[in-house]
């Protein structure tokens, strides 16, 4: 048996302008200056109070979270999830083959509530595939190996493979003691992810037989 876990935002969905959008409305609606682009997708995949404490670590941190939560809940009832955050090309295709396997299992860990994770499975209708969904309101946040570590728990696995696209997935999962996939379409770059991962994938395409390689 194995275990698959999944990053969301930037692995599975392209949720950046979603996420980009939301962090400028929020920091606007305090009279802030907006992140950069760069600046907010560095975050992407951290919790929330731990993601606005990097971007402005002399603000109120909570502050910024409402106002983030109530911009991105706002732009997602306006556009609706799949406008604002689309699976990847190719993505249910791998989600379906993976689960059509009985030696394999798959879960997701990630920085997102678990309302917003909730809505976001329901809206592409992924609730299937997934045995295990660890989210940001029960852990600490990404890199903590927490969220892995109850993955496997739920899967009655000691080991598995993390699939991310973030130094902080990479680095997640190589504390709880899993294999690393890094997939280059998301938004941290490959020179920073090259060196924690045990592949690096640069079309969804190859995710499955990357992750065939590191399970041997």
């Amino acid at each position: 048996m194995r275990l698959i876990l999944f990053d969301v935002d930037g692995t599975l969905v392209d949720s950046q302008i979603h996420i980009v959008a939301s962090m400028n409305a929020g920091f606007e609606a305090l009279g802030l200056t907006p992140p950069t682009r760069a600046e907010t997708l560095s975050i992407v995949g951290l919790s929330l109070p731990e993601a606005m404490a990097r971007l402005a670590p002399d603000q109120n941190a909570e502050a910024l979270t409402e106002a983030y939560k109530t911009a991105y809940v706002q732009l997602r009832d306006k556009h609706g999830e799949n406008a604002v955050s689309p699976l990847y090309d190719g993505i249910a295709g791998v989600l379906n083959a993976l689960h059509a396997e009985p030696e394999t299992l798959l879960g997701v860990a990630t920085g997102k509530s678990r309302r917003g994770l909730d809505h976001l499975i329901k809206t592409h209708d992924l609730a299937r595939y997934f045995i295990t969904r660890q989210d940001s309101d029960g852990h600490p946040s990404k890199p903590h190996p927490s969220m892995a570590l109850q993955a496997l728990r739920d899967a009655g696995l000691d080991t598995g493979v993390m699939v991310g696209d973030t130094t902080y997935d990479m680095e997640m999962g190589r504390s709880a003691g899993m294999a690393t996939i890094a997939v280059s379409w998301g938004y941290h770059p490959v020179e920073s992810l090259a060196p924690l991962a045990d592949r690096v994938v640069h079309k969804v395409s190859d995710l499955h037989a990357a992750i065939d390689e590191v399970s041997k």
